[in-house]
């Protein structure tokens, strides 16, 4: 439950004083032993995600501190405001490899809209060769 509300394990296991929780090693080898462990953490993890991503909004809509000088101007702290800069830098790499489909960078492959998509071919050594022989004949009769 924490972990899917953007704990870390690392900060869950040190807020655990009373000692109810295993070591940070055990969780990492029931990760391996048992699949359902291992589903149910990936998942909190994904969970995570979203919660980091609502965090950034909520980080993003905060009004800055308001300071005035000794001359009576009154500024925003930017000291403040790169602090939230990473902060949302944070969540957002985060976010961004715990749930890659939904919040990483999207890499398409299309064309112009509207038009035909464009054609791949197979890219095998021999197809590369038959290529390179084809160029050189043409080069030759050229």
């Amino acid at each position: 439950m924490m972990l899917s509300e953007g704990m870390s394990l690392r900060q869950i296991l040190k807020a655990d004083t009373v000692g109810k929780l295993p070591a940070q090693s055990t969780i990492y080898e029931w990760l391996i032993r048992f699949p359902l462990f291992a589903e149910q953490y990936a998942r909190a993890r994904e969970e995570q995600a979203d919660t980091n991503a609502d965090e950034i909004l909520q980080i993003a809509d905060e009004m800055p501190p308001e300071y005035t000088d000794d001359k009576g101007r009154t500024s925003l702290d930017m000291t403040y405001i790169q602090w939230q800069k990473q902060r949302i830098e944070a969540r957002k790499w985060t976010a961004m490899k715990l749930k890659p489909k939904k919040y990483g960078d999207k890499l398409g492959l299309h064309g112009v809209e509207g038009a035909a998509p464009i054609a791949t071919q197979d890219a095998t050594a021999s197809k590369f060769e038959e290529i390179i022989r084809n160029m050189e004949m043409t080069k030759r009769a050229g």
